[in-house]
């Protein structure tokens, strides 16, 4: 069996996303449910700069041990006015003590946690085509009234 070398990264742009407080439905079959309405925010990197379109959602399921999975679904108008469909779904954890401390949005060192996400973008728009053919991750921050990313493209 031929072992392959792992793939390299390279940077697509930083992503900051602000938020309203969540709505909290509560414990479901599947877990503690949070919805987390995505009011505005803005991608800027070298072949990629695009606003966030408000009314997106992070649909988050909080699992017994503190750990938040994402599913995410917003919509991006680029600088020359492409529409850009972009979803994610990502993992945030940390000890007790850190996941308390970030869900009383407290400044928390991004060190202190593993928050990764895995995003998909769609779009019609034949300049950004390449969006829809690549496999891309990004490293989160929980920031107080909102979060950032740093998006790669997997080579």
């Amino acid at each position: 069996m031929q072992h392959l070398p792992p793939p390299s990264l390279s940077f697509l742009c930083d992503m900051e996303l602000t938020v309203e407080g969540a709505h909290l439905p509560g414990k479901t079959p599947i877990g503690n449910r949070r919805v987390i309405r995505v009011t505005g925010g803005a991608l800027r990197g070298d072949h990629l700069n695009a606003e966030v379109i408000p009314g997106g959602d992070d649909w988050i399921t909080v699992r017994e041990d503190g750990t938040i999975i994402q599913d995410v679904r917003i919509l991006l108008k680029t600088d020359d006015d492409a529409l850009i469909m972009m979803t994610y779904r990502g993992i945030r954890t940390g000890t007790p003590e850190v996941l308390k401390r970030l869900d009383n949005n407290e400044d928390v060192d991004p060190d202190e946690y593993y928050f990764r996400t895995s995003p998909i973008f769609e779009t019609a728009s034949p300049k950004y085509d390449w969006l829809n053919r690549r496999v891309f991750v990004s490293k989160g921050i929980r920031l107080p009234g909102g979060v950032n990313y740093s998006i790669y493209t997997v080579e």
